[in-house]
C-alpha cells in the first residue's frame, strides 16, 4: 500500500513538473532534476531541500561511484537496477521496488544489468539547501589526500 502511495505521488510531481533540466553523465546515467523544493524541516540541523530526479540507464551501461549529501529514497520505475552501497553486497531491484540510501554513502555501483532493456528510477534525494550538488562523484583512490598530509 504504502509503495502504491509513493507512486502516485512521485507520479503527480512529475506530472506538475513538467519543466526539467537533463543532462548525460559521462558514466552512462541519464540525470534529469525534475523538481526542487526547500523545506521547513532541518537536515543535520542545516535549512534542507528536496530534490526529485529521474534517472535513466540504458541496457548493460553503469554510472560513476558517487555520494549524496543527505538520504536517497528510490523507486524502480521501469527494469532491473543493480545497486551496491559502501561494503553491503549488491542487490538488485525490480519495477516496482524501492530503497533508502543513507546520507553519505558511497553509491559503488549503480548499473542496469540487462542486455535489452533500460532502467528508469526516481530518486527523492532530501539535502542541505547549500548543497552544490546531489549527486557527488567520488575521487579515485589516487586523487585522496593521504592523512596528515591534506
Amino acid at each position: 500500500m504504502k509503495s502504491i502511495a509513493i507512486s502516485l505521488m512521485l507520479a503527480a510531481v512529475l506530472a506538475v513538473c513538467g519543466i526539467a533540466f537533463a543532462h548525460l553523465h559521462e558514466d552512462g546515467e541519464s540525470v534529469k532534476v525534475v523538481a526542487q523544493h526547500d523545506i521547513k524541516e532541518k537536515l543535520d540541523g542545516k535549512d534542507a531541500a528536496v530534490s526529485f530526479v529521474e534517472v535513466t540507464i540504458e541496457p548493460g551501461k553503469s554510472g560513476l561511484p558517487h555520494r549524496h549529501p543527505g538520504p536517497g529514497l528510490v523507486y524502480v520505475i521501469e527494469g532491473e537496477y543493480e545497486l551496491g552501497i559502501d561494503d553491503q553486497p549488491t542487490k538488485r531491484f525490480k519495477a516496482g521496488e524501492t530503497f533508502y540510501e543513507p546520507t553519505g554513502c558511497l553509491h559503488r555501483v549503480s548499473k542496469n544489468p540487462s542486455a535489452t532493456g533500460r532502467t528508469r528510477l526516481i530518486a527523492v534525494v532530501l539535502h542541505p539547501r547549500d548543497a552544490k550538488d546531489v549527486a557527488i562523484p567520488e575521487r579515485s583512490d589516487e586523487s585522496r589526500p593521504v592523512k596528515g598530509k591534506e
